[in-house]
C-alpha cells in the first residue's frame, strides 16, 4: 500500500446554522475519528491541518447566492495546495471534514494536475443550482453542481480552472431511489448507482463496475468522496439531513474497500459526521472501522 497522509479540513463553512446563534458541528469530525485512533490504526503519516475562516453569514439572506462563499473561495486554493503536495509525492491523502464543500479543494487540487474522475458515496448528488432551483445558499449541498461548472464564478472558476470535473468522469453511488436529482443526472449521463442498484448485483460488484469505469485510459486517477449520511440513520444519526433507506455497514465496506485499493485512487475525504449529534461516540466508532476495515480489506 502507498504511504498514507492524514490531512484535517475541519470546514463547516457549507452547511445552515443548524439552530440559531449555532454552527453546524461537523468542524468536529476531524478530531473525534483521530479519538477512536485512526491515524494509528491506519499506520499513517500525519499531513496537518488546513485552518478554514471562521464562520460568519454575516448579513447574508436568501436570493444571495452562496453564504459564506468568499472563505470558500479562500480556503478552497489552500487546502488544493495541501492535496496537491500530496498527490504529486505519490501518497494517498485521506481529507477528514468537515462539510462536502471541501471535496472542492480536492477537485481544484487534481484540476490543476490533469484530468481526474470523482466517486462520490452520498446520499445526495449535492447537485443544487440555479437551473434546478429556485435559490441556492449552503454550498455543502451544491458542490458536485459547483465542481461540474454550474454555479457562480467566485467559486466554479477559481484560477481560470472551470469546470473541475467533467460530468461523464463522475460516479454517484448510495442516491436514495427516488431522488428528485435523478432524472437530471440520467439527461446529463452522470452515471448513478442508488441504493437499490447497489443491491441488485450486491456492493462488491457494484462497485467493481465503478472501479474498472474509472479506471479508463482517458483518466489520470480518480478521488473518493465519502458522505456520512450515505449510511442508513439507524446507524449513523448524527448528520445534518439523516435521510432514511441508506446504505448498511456490510454494504458500504466492500465499496469503500475496491475504491480506495486501486492504484489509481489517489484520496479520499470523509464528510458531514456531526460529533455534537454523536454524544457517546458510537457513531464516530463504526465511521472509523469503516474506513479503517476498507484498507485493510
Amino acid at each position: 500500500m502507498r504511504n498514507i497522509v492524514v490531512v484535517d479540513a475541519p470546514s463547516n463553512l457549507g452547511l445552515r446554522p443548524p439552530a440559531p446563534g449555532t454552527v453546524p458541528g461537523c468542524y468536529k469530525l476531524a478530531g473525534a475519528l483521530r479519538e477512536q485512533g485512526i491515524v494509528q490504526r491506519l499506520g499513517a503519516a500525519e499531513g496537518g491541518v488546513v485552518v478554514p475562516p471562521r464562520y460568519d453569514r454575516g448579513d447574508w439572506r436568501e436570493g444571495d447566492g452562496v453564504f459564506n462563499a468568499a472563505a470558500i473561495a479562500a480556503y478552497t486554493p489552500r487546502l488544493a495546495d495541501r492535496v496537491e503536495r500530496h498527490v504529486r509525492a505519490g501518497d494517498f491523502t485521506l481529507v477528514l471534514g468537515g462539510d462536502c464543500s471541501i471535496q472542492l479543494g480536492a477537485s481544484l487540487a487534481l484540476r490543476r494536475l490533469g484530468r481526474y474522475g470523482l466517486a462520490a458515496i452520498d446520499a445526495s448528488a449535492d447537485f443544487r443550482h440555479t437551473g434546478n432551483s429556485d435559490g441556492v445558499g449552503a454550498a455543502g449541498g451544491e458542490e458536485l453542481a459547483i465542481a461540474t461548472g454550474r454555479g457562480q464564478d467566485d467559486l466554479a472558476d477559481l484560477e481560470g480552472l472551470k469546470p473541475y470535473l467533467r460530468d461523464e468522469d463522475v460516479r454517484l453511488i448510495g442516491i436514495r431511489d427516488g431522488d428528485e436529482d435523478l432524472v437530471e443526472l440520467a439527461r446529463l449521463k452522470m452515471p448513478v448507482l442508488t441504493v437499490g442498484e447497489v443491491r441488485s448485483p450486491g456492493p462488491a460488484e457494484a462497485a467493481a463496475g465503478v472501479v474498472r469505469s474509472l479506471e479508463q485510459d482517458a483518466l489520470d486517477g480518480y478521488w473518493v468522496h465519502l458522505d456520512a449520511d450515505v449510511l442508513d440513520p439507524a446507524v449513523m444519526p448524527a448528520v445534518d439531513s439523516p435521510d432514511p433507506d441508506g446504505l448498511l455497514p456490510a454494504e458500504l465496506t466492500p465499496i469503500l474497500a475496491a475504491l480506495v485499493r486501486s492504484p489509481r485512487c489517489v484520496g479520499m475525504n470523509v464528510t458531514i459526521y456531526d460529533p455534537d449529534l454523536d454524544p457517546e461516540g458510537t457513531a464516530a466508532a463504526l465511521l472509523t472501522d469503516l474506513i479503517v476495515d476498507a484498507f485493510a480489506t
